[in-house]
């Protein structure tokens, strides 16, 4: 007799409940007991091939498993969070059965805004905050049964961790790019340590800038000429300044209308001094990389945009008409297309270039003979007239000024420049659609080929010169930009002509004839950025560098790190007025006088110095945590080679290396990636890695989002208290609300959160319904009242191994019938795929199939039910571990091996003849599954050749099919 008879709510409780039938709160005493023994036993620890970790299981093929780093909310995590983490612990559980040593670790990316903003307004120090936001963030994943090895885990405020990162820094302070150096990655351009480069300057084999001997340059003359190469250095920089806060702000800081997020006070563009990484100098082998790793093809392409390798060459106009003639160097800019250069009619300058800081004095103050009315912007001079466009573009953000659907707004700056080609003198604006931190900060216009400079040369009345010429019909360029290829025309002087040349030779021999003259070169260039660095905060890495009385910096030695934090009065920058664009920036720590002045030995006596008082990004941390789960424990190094080559090192000549699996958001696609990449390389070149990537196989999850509803105020209302559908419409407390799909959070009132799951039907039945919502990479909607369905599919397998009634095993010894056989070999295959594939939703389609079929047997045989528990396991690891000790087993199955098929005889098919008809008379026939579908029939059906012949192209008005054996085709 079938064992399966329920139909009420099988999550519920009442009086009638079996005594031992699978509920929440049986779940809850199985899951802690068991997170309790995998804890006690180490279950989850993985062994390294040397070092305090090691251990025989280091002898197995390896699988390092990564998630992205989480920061610790203090919020703590709703149910979206934990989708990337259930599905690598479902990774790491199922290899670990495969016979893998499986390094699947979680750390935490401590430092960050929030627990500083939280100090600011309370007092309390931002580590008590951070330190309880982990420890929440741990209890929550905890219970959900992850497979970690915790005692590889790590929080970047860790005083070792902090120690490690900042020697990092030190190793990339004291390197430079040497751009012909052979690397390790078989191509051209690597990181030497910057003593090697000091040593060419001693020795005469490098020339200094100004051609004096080394020697006889003071201290801060070698420290100015080392900056210019250094990985890590600092310079002047456009930044988001916001004096109402007394701090610089990353762009997604500033709101679209030029205010800070928090407090919506003005933020004015500024050139200030900050620390800098030479991450360009990487451009070509961060692209050259992306070939070497296995990722989803958009973020590929997301990199490569981002870095935006461009071909061209650097142009120098020399200016005329500066102030008292103050203005000596020429005016470089960079184009990929200098073939253009004779439509060239015009230039513009961003408003923070050097040309037209006041402070150099050098725009004119009065308006030059032949200045055009559009051009003034109806100021008195051309002084008064870019002071007062400087001031209105620094309260722009950058990204409202690059978009391009903007109308374009500038101001002639009284000077002129001499176009190189032709002699010809060409106008110079300045204008907000220009970027400092872009290029050169200078363009080259040529209205008659380029959309945005058409547009400014018909508003500002500018001259417009056709030079390139489609072979058929044309664009009189005068109303419209021909943006197309074409022969060149109207380009040529004494000494070179382009007229008639196609695109490619003409860049060539115009870029041919600049270099012989003196006026510019060949060049590549990024639309890649180097990375800013430094951060006015409190609660960040400190940099391990000092200031002698010359304003030299040092490194600090090894020896002396990790500089800790200062205990400070006040977590919170100096602030100003609003409105005040002109003041400067004075960090937390530079409140700390005791800790920012020191005397040091740096190996030449005791003297005094100055600490730097600003702090690291967050991305800082983030750059190399994969590298310290290896060897969290090491004081001597940030990690063993040996270690880091067993784990992460390549597997094959030519390969990478790096991690087997990372899995995160697609929302870190672009910068950490990019950053740890950087990092990562560094310290391949310079021989402490033997990995050049970082991450070798990438997967981006979707996201688990949420419906919000909102009253007629625009108010959200609490969702969990909304009635109704969307044919009859949704309605709150009687109210009409309208429902929007998106975010999941407090502000929202859709928050759910997984103590709530846990409570109401504990982790493994979260766990499954998370796993099978839909495929990894795709985003879906979370439906509380979906939950239930996984519970169930949990209950029925609790009871085909255990008796709800008595709580015995109810298994039986005897041997599957042949359908049970054939069904769970077919099971074992599919979900051996599935699962390979990262696809656990279909995985879990298949056991529930098989599971349902043996809730049909009068008692399930005993290896069957071990079979479908194993594969259970990597998804309902607590519920399996139950079941498992229950069939008569002492041991943890996390390292049982995962089910395979020993009779590949019951994966083959029983077969039948179909006989195909067309019109009632027999075409063809065919050898099918006896199990086949009428689909699959009817698509075999009508692609057999006999019922093609019989068609001879007429169309079919139906197709009868008696699966498996019979199909008529009737033709139209």
């Amino acid at each position: 007799m079938p064992r399966e008879n329920h139909n009420a709510c099988e999550g519920s409780m009442t009086e009638n409940t079996p005594e031992y039938r699978y509920t929440a709160s049986m779940a809850e005493q199985i899951e802690l007991a068991w997170q309790d023994r995998w804890e006690r036993e180490g279950t989850f620890h993985a062994d390294n091939p040397s070092g305090p970790l090691a251990g025989e299981k280091a002898e197995r093929e390896k699988f390092y498993l990564l998630d992205m780093f989480p920061y610790p909310s203090g919020k703590g995590l709703h149910v979206g969070h934990p989708l990337g983490y259930i599905a690598t612990d479902v990774v790491g559980r199922f290899e670990r059965m495969r016979g893998k040593n499986v390094l699947h670790a979680l750390g935490y990316d401590a430092f960050g805004l929030p627990a500083e903003q939280y100090a600011i307004q309370t007092g309390q120090h931002p580590r008590i905050t951070t330190e309880a936001s982990i420890a929440n963030m741990r209890r929550q994943l905890r219970r959900l049964g992850l497979g970690h090895d915790d005692r590889r885990s790590v929080s970047t405020t860790d005083p070792e961790y902090v120690r490690w990162t900042q020697w990092i820094f030190s190793q990339i302070f004291n390197s430079w790019f040497d751009p012909t150096a052979p690397n390790e990655e078989g191509t051209v351009g690597r990181a030497r340590p910057i003593s090697e480069l000091m040593a060419q300057f001693e020795s005469g084999e490098r020339e200094t800038p100004d051609g004096r001997a080394w020697a006889e340059l003071s201290g801060r003359e070698r420290d100015s000429v080392l900056s210019g190469y250094r990985l890590a250095f600092v310079a002047e920089a456009p930044v988001n300044w916001c004096p109402g806060l007394g701090t610089v702000l990353a762009n997604e800081e500033v709101t679209a209308d030029g205010r800070s997020e928090r407090g919506n006070y003005p933020v004015f563009k500024r050139n200030l001094k900050q620390w800098m990484m030479r991450i360009t100098a990487y451009g070509d082998r961060l692209i050259d990389g992306l070939d070497t790793v296995e990722w989803p093809e958009k973020v590929r392409l997301m990199q490569r945009n981002w870095i935006g390798r461009s071909e061209g060459a650097y142009v120098d106009f020399h200016v005329s008409g500066a102030a008292g003639e103050l203005w000596t160097e020429p005016l470089r800019v960079f184009t990929t297309r200098p073939d253009t250069l004779f439509g060239a009619t015009f230039m513009v300058v961003s408003p923070e270039h050097p040309l037209v800081d006041p402070a150099a004095g050098v725009v004119p103050q009065q308006w030059p003979i032949g200045t055009r009315d559009a051009w003034s912007g109806g100021a008195g001079s051309p002084a008064a007239a870019v002071a007062e466009y400087q001031k209105r573009a620094a309260a722009k953000t950058d990204e409202e000024r690059a978009d391009d659907a903007r109308a374009k707004t500038g101001v002639f700056t009284g000077m002129y420049a001499v176009n190189p080609v032709n002699g010809g003198e060409i106008p110079i604006f300045v204008a907000d659609y220009v970027l400092m931190g872009y290029g050169t900060g200078a363009i080259m216009a040529v209205p008659a080929h380029d959309a945005r400079d058409h547009a400014f040369a018909k508003k500002y009345d500018l001259d417009i010169v056709e030079t390139i010429r489609p072979a058929e019909g044309g664009t009189d360029v005068q109303e419209e930009a021909y943006l197309g290829d074409g022969a060149v025309v109207n380009s040529s002087n004494a000494e070179v002509s382009l007229d008639g040349l196609a695109k490619a030779d003409s860049i060539a021999r115009i870029t041919g004839w600049l270099e012989s003259k003196g006026l510019g070169e060949g060049a590549v260039t990024y639309r890649l950025r180097d990375w800013l660095f430094s951060r006015q905060r409190y609660w960040g890495e400190p940099f391990p560098i000092v200031y002698d009385s010359d304003g030299v910096a040092h490194v600090v030695p090894d020896s002396m790190l990790p500089v800790d934090l200062p205990e400070v009065p006040d977590f919170s920058p100096r602030t100003y007025d609003p409105e005040d664009a002109g003041s400067e920036p004075e960090p937390p720590l530079g409140r700390s006088a005791d800790w920012v002045n020191v005397d040091l030995d740096l190996g030449d006596g005791v003297k005094s110095y100055r600490r730097d008082t600003n702090t690291m990004p967050q991305w800082a941390g983030s750059c190399w945590y994969e590298l310290r789960y290896l060897d969290p424990t090491n004081d001597s190094a940030f990690v063993d080679p040996e270690v880091e080559r067993y784990w992460m090192g390549p597997r094959a000549a030519g390969e990478s290396g790096g991690t087997d699996l990372y899995v995160g958001g697609v929302e870190h696609a672009v910068l950490h990636l990019l950053y740890a990449r950087f990092w990562h390389k560094v310290l391949f070149d310079l021989g402490h890695l033997s990995s050049s990537e970082p991450f070798h196989t990438l997967f981006n999850q979707g996201y688990i989002q949420a419906y919000a509803y909102v009253d007629e105020r625009g108010q959200y209302v609490q969702a969990d208290e909304v009635s109704g559908d969307e044919a009859s419409g949704f309605t709150w407390q009687g109210q009409a609300v309208r429902r929007e799909y998106g975010k999941m959070g407090k502000s929202l009132k859709n928050m759910v959160t997984p103590d709530e799951m846990y409570a109401a039907y504990g982790a493994d039945t979260f766990r499954v319904y998370v796993m099978s919502m839909g495929p990894l990479d795709l985003s879906r909607p979370w439906e509380t009242r979906a939950v239930v369905g996984s519970q169930r599919f949990l209950q029925r397998l609790w009871r085909n191994v255990v008796s709800e009634e008595t709580g015995s095993l109810t298994v039986v010894d005897d041997a599957p019938d042949q359908e049970t056989a054939r069904l769970l070999a077919r099971t074992i295959t599919e979900v051996s795929e599935e699962m390979a594939a990262m696809r656990p939703n279909t995985a879990i389609a298949k056991l529930i199939t098989l599971n349902n079929h043996l809730t049909s047997l009068d008692g399930v045989p005993h290896e069957v039910a071990e079979a479908i528990v194993l594969m259970v396991s990597p998804i309902a690891p607590h519920l399996a571990e139950e079941l498992w000790a229950r069939l008569g087993h002492e041991g943890s199955l996390a390292y049982e091996p995962w089910p395979v098929v020993s009779d590949a005889s019951l994966l083959v098919e029983d077969t039948v003849t179909c006989v195909v008809q067309v019109a009632g008379k027999v075409r063809d026939r065919l050898e099918v599954p006896a199990s086949i579908g009428e689909d699959e029939l009817r698509e075999q059906a009508l692609a057999a050749p006999g019922v093609v012949r019989a068609l001879d192209g007429r169309g079919v008005r139906t197709v009868v099919v008696r699966a498996p054996r019979l199909v008529n085709v009737v033709p139209a």
